[in-house]
């Protein structure tokens, strides 16, 4: 899977929106939970990363309602657990935040229209949170940040959407990409 170099400008991009974003909409100057932020939507420019859970049958798990059925199988200990959650909260914070229209059409005619993707959110960051030995100490205080300040957090990535939308405006009116 595709992971940016720290100097990728697409790194320093999101880094400098979601920082904005969070500062000034919400007054959140929390580094490490705008770190996180920035870092999620770095992961999910590819597709892959999105949708990097598998089922058992080995195809990639698309839905919400899927991923929890299949991380409630796993062993409650280990980091297989822990990492299922936190790609649940990842998912959930992403499409609640940046996508909300796309999670209501969605829920309107997938198995996730019984479902909360707030509610999944913030319970799969407080289970991944809970995990707070070495090497997860560190996140594990941003990801029971994230489990507690899900909605918040939804709000601040929205706010990195609209500000990304008017760059891309913006770019579009100067000419710098095409329409």
């Amino acid at each position: 899977m595709w992971t940016a170099p720290p100097d990728h400008p697409l790194r320093r991009l999101f880094s400098g929106i979601t920082e904005h974003a969070f500062l000034t909409t919400l007054g959140i100057t929390d580094a490490p939970l705008v770190d996180y932020v920035s870092e999620l939507l770095t992961r999910f420019v590819h597709i892959n990363a999105v949708h990097r859970l598998a089922g058992k049958d080995g195809r990639p798990l698309t839905e919400v309602a899927e991923m929890v059925m299949e991380a409630e199988e796993i062993p409650p200990e280990g980091r297989t657990k822990r990492e299922y959650h936190r790609h649940i909260g990842d998912f959930a914070l992403f499409w609640t935040g940046l996508y909300p229209e796309m999670v209501r059409r969605q829920s309107r005619v997938m198995r996730d229209s019984l479902i909360s993707y707030t509610l999944v959110g913030k319970r799969s960051y407080l289970i991944a949170g809970s995990f707070e030995d070495d090497p997860y100490r560190e996140e594990a205080a941003v990801l029971k940040r994230l489990g507690s300040e899900f909605e918040l957090c939804a709000v601040g990535l929205n706010r990195v959407r609209h500000e990304l939308d008017d760059l891309h405006g913006e770019m579009e009116f100067t000419g710098l990409i095409g329409k």
